[in-house]
């Protein structure tokens, strides 16, 4: 019987694994310091600070996991400063060490970031960095940590791409309630192309890293995401579900204008739906090799179409008990 252990469980991904692991039969222990999304996810919650390297201790030492995937992490990259990313730093560390304490425990997944990473480009190996920002630099720091910590069970290292779907963090009030409201605008020219992931195909792929012969997968950095593909395929697929219309398409110097206005009117408090860093978001080609993934590991299930449906379907609801 799998006895996974789950950091950051009440958290986006985390949230869509433990449906996973609990159709699975696997017995889940979710350590955050947030309750759960799903109520049902209430009886696998136990409220703990990965920072507090006793009560993670305590909570290893007690549930004795099989399978670790650590999760917990500061994800937004909104600060510059290294030091306001410690539970990415600090607490993969107290993690690790609590791995390493714990003797049943026989694979772990470190979750990473694409971030690592910046475009143009791919890193020439796993251990070649170019991290964007503190966040970035931190995940390259809990990477580091993994390789230096002596694990004795198989360990591999994750680096997801820009993942979506049910549950997510901010898209439901930023980019896909700007498209509801009909103020998104697609840049023409060029096709920028990104590398985005499916949520339930992220957790296929974490599940098959966790099924995988150790051979494969002990040592090893896999990107998890699906195939790169035009940032205006997938901004289309969800304009076309969600107002029933394609995205409006404007010339990048307009565009580029009005995101200057939007950085300017953002600096002054007031929330504006674009700004220099979302233009260069949408402008600027960004993709990661999961392609080495999806051979390892197979197709993943789920289509850019089923993915959007399922998760307009969980946005009409979020915006019906939100928005009301």
């Amino acid at each position: 019987m799998m006895r996974t252990l789950v950091t950051g469980g009440s958290g986006f991904i985390g949230t869509n694994l433990i449906d996973e692991l609990s159709v699975r039969g696997s017995q889940v222990l979710n350590l955050d310091i947030d309750p759960p999304k799903k109520e049902l996810h209430r009886l696998y919650w136990q409220q703990c600070d990965i920072l507090d390297f006793d009560l993670t201790l305590k909570n290893f030492e007690k549930f004795q996991p099989t399978h670790v995937v650590h999760l917990a992490a500061r994800t937004d990259t909104l600060s510059t400063n290294l030091d306001d990313y410690v539970v990415n730093t600090d607490g993969t560390a107290n993690v690790l060490n609590c791995v390493k304490a714990t003797t049943d425990v026989q694979r772990v997944i470190i979750t990473s970031s694409q971030f690592v990473f910046a475009p143009p480009g791919i890193p020439r190996n796993d251990e070649d960095f170019n991290p964007i920002g503190a966040y970035g630099m931190s995940k390259v720091f809990s990477e580091r940590a993994t390789r230096t910590a002596g694990l004795v069970c198989v360990w591999t290292i994750t680096r997801p791409t820009n993942i979506w779907g049910p549950w997510h963090p901010r898209y439901p009030r930023e980019f896909w309630l700007v498209l509801k409201k009909g103020f998104y605008f697609h840049p023409g020219g060029k096709p920028t192309v990104r590398s985005y992931g499916y949520v339930k195909n992220i957790v296929f792929q974490m599940m098959g890293i966790l099924d995988a012969q150790p051979s494969l997968v002990n040592g090893r950095v896999y990107y998890l995401g699906d195939l790169p593909i035009p940032l205006l395929d997938w901004a289309n697929g969800f304009s076309l579900a969600i107002t029933g219309k394609p995205v409006k398409i404007i010339p990048r110097p307009l565009l580029k204008t009005i995101s200057a206005v939007g950085s300017i009117i953002n600096y002054a408090g007031i929330r504006f739906p674009i700004s220099l860093s979302r233009y260069r978001s949408m402008t600027e080609d960004y993709f990661s090799p999961v392609d080495i993934t999806i051979k390892q590991f197979g197709t993943p299930p789920y289509s850019l179409q089923e993915g959007i449906k399922e998760t307009v379907n969980w946005l009409n609801l979020y915006w019906s008990e939100n928005f009301a």
